[in-house]
């Protein structure tokens, strides 16, 4: 039987990047699910390998083109190529020529800020990032947001803080620490990404600010890695990254079949919200219950009880127990042991085995995780995953 030849496709991402590594599972999903043979050429950091790449033999090229710098070397390639990046208020300011798949800023500025109004809050700020040529996508997210913030009514309040390094790591910190504490609270801020979220989930801690209570969090790209650095678990704008793989494979493939393409942008929405406890807002007026929540956040998942919550509280378990039914309604334990359930939850949508999560969230066996899961939830911590599992592959397509 005769088989087609296989096309050599450049797939010029970095691979360190979980949006980029998320295209290229899209990419990777198309392949699977078509009679497509490509051999693929993938370097972890493909800016390593950018200079004369007009002259590489291959077939296509699909490539991460929000970097300026990298829509002028490919500018001058010969192959068929698909530009994958940040969406942009201007036209001018795509490549010229190309076809473009493009997460949708705006949308995903939108999620956010819906989310956070869903919360019932009235104040928002965003996190940014220092102005430059590679993150152009950061500040088409801030033209969102103060877009958004204009036809509400209210101001936008934008801080791009600096770069973080070792030498200005301290100075950034206080910087981070003196703007948050400038802030109007209770306040809802947007970061512009995952790693611009923790950074400033960690000011908040060190500046004794209670999150979500005064300052509620989210950030955009569903980063497992940060959510597993966080002591208070992150939300996040989810986005459509893989789906934006299988549009550019899609295109890239009918292109090399001979199909012409009029160079069309594709804008691809953000696949949801990971709501986790940075932004779940809710207005407490008893300052020993937030101060208590604060606490429990960082803390359930090691195992603390009611006695060392009062503690740190500086109240009687007694009188923190009637604070507790009378501002929430149940006791010190069930606020306990939900972010222990919820922590146990997110541990079962990882690869980490049932033993792994039991103890990561606080439990202590798999026995109780085993009998609480069966109580709270109706099912075994099995049943909880492979019907996450199911639910997510579902969404895949």
């Amino acid at each position: 039987m005769k088989t087609s030849k296989a096309h050599r496709i450049a797939l010029l991402f970095n691979a360190n990047k979980t949006f980029d590594r998320e295209v290229i599972s899209g990419i990777a999903a198309y392949l699977s699910s078509r009679r497509t043979t490509w051999e693929l050429f993938l370097e972890e950091d493909f800016r390593l390998r950018l200079g004369g790449i007009e002259h590489w033999q291959g077939d296509g090229i699909i490539a991460d083109m929000d970097d300026p710098s990298v829509a002028a070397a490919l500018a001058r390639c010969k192959v068929p190529v698909v530009a994958v990046g940040g969406s942009y208020a201007a036209p001018g300011d795509y490549p010229a020529g190309v076809p473009y798949v493009a997460t949708d800023n705006f949308a995903l500025i939108k999620a956010a800020y819906t989310h956070l109004v869903d919360t019932g809050l009235h104040r928002f700020a965003m996190f940014s990032l220092p102005e430059s040529g590679q993150n152009r996508w950061a500040q088409e997210r801030e033209k969102a947001f103060r877009c958004l913030m204009d036809s509400d009514g209210m101001p936008a309040e934008i801080f791009r803080g600096c770069e973080t390094s070792v030498q200005e790591w301290d100075e950034a910190v206080r910087g981070q620490v003196d703007w948050l504490r400038s802030l109007p609270k209770p306040i809802g801020i947007i970061a512009v990404n995952d790693a611009r979220a923790r950074q400033l989930l960690q000011a908040c801690l060190l500046a004794g600010i209670e999150v979500p209570e005064q300052v509620a969090l989210i950030g955009i790209d569903n980063d497992p890695l940060v959510r597993m650095l966080t002591r208070i678990p992150l939300s996040s704008v989810i986005q459509g990254a893989q789906e934006m793989g299988r549009t550019a494979a899609s295109l890239l493939d009918r292109m090399l079949h001979g199909v012409t393409l009029d160079s069309p942008r594709v804008l691809v929405p953000p696949a949801g919200i990971q709501a986790a406890a940075s932004s779940q807002h809710q207005l407490i007026r008893h300052p020993q219950v937030m101060r208590a929540r604060h606490f429990i956040r960082q803390y359930a998942c090691q195992g603390i009880k009611t006695h060392q919550v009062a503690e740190y509280v500086g109240v009687s378990r007694s009188s923190l127990e009637t604070y507790f039914r009378r501002e929430l309604g149940c006791s010190v334990h069930d606020v306990i042991l939900r972010y222990k359930l919820d922590a146990a939850k997110a541990g079962l949508e990882s690869e980490r085995s049932i033993a792994e999560v039991a103890l990561g969230s606080g439990f202590t066996s798999i026995q109780y995780l085993h009998l609480v899961f069966k109580r709270e939830l109706g099912c075994t911590p099995r049943a909880y995953r492979e019907r996450a599992l199911g639910e997510r592959m579902l969404a895949c397509g």
